[in-house]
């Protein structure tokens, strides 16, 4: 929780915390692990989070693409989306504020809520392997 108030005060500073996916990812999971001390960010998880509907009409692959590395699409607008996955796109994660914007709008799109620091680095971890 630390660390979301640091990328908070520095976006709110107008400044831009460059970060690393792997770091992110740190990140989320012990902030999962506050809640569950045996948590371990899932690649297989993170996959079928990405894939699945959530009660919605979409799925972060309806707009990103399954798998992240190509070019996506918005389902609704039709613009075209950069891949998502760091490996085929390094600016990927490369700012946490960003990060955290992003995560905040699609996860109210696709769930309809904002998404648990679980979800997070289970996505992560799926999009870094």
């Amino acid at each position: 929780m630390k660390w979301m108030f640091t990328v908070a005060a520095l976006a709110a500073a107008g400044s831009t915390f460059a970060a690393e996916p792997a770091g992110l990812l740190a990140g989320y999971q012990a902030e999962a692990r506050k809640s569950d001390a045996a948590f371990a960010a899932s690649a297989q998880r993170g996959a079928q989070f990405f894939s699945e509907k959530h009660g919605s009409e979409w799925s972060c692959a309806s707009c990103h693409g399954n798998p992240p590395t190509g070019q996506g699409r918005h389902a609704t607008t039709g613009k075209a989306i950069a891949p998502l996955a760091p490996a085929a796109n390094p600016e990927r994660f490369a700012d946490a504020a960003k990060v955290e914007k992003w995560f905040r709008r699609n996860c109210n799109d696709v769930l309809g809520r904002a998404c648990t620091p679980a979800e997070k680095a289970d996505v992560m971890a799926f999009v870094l392997k």
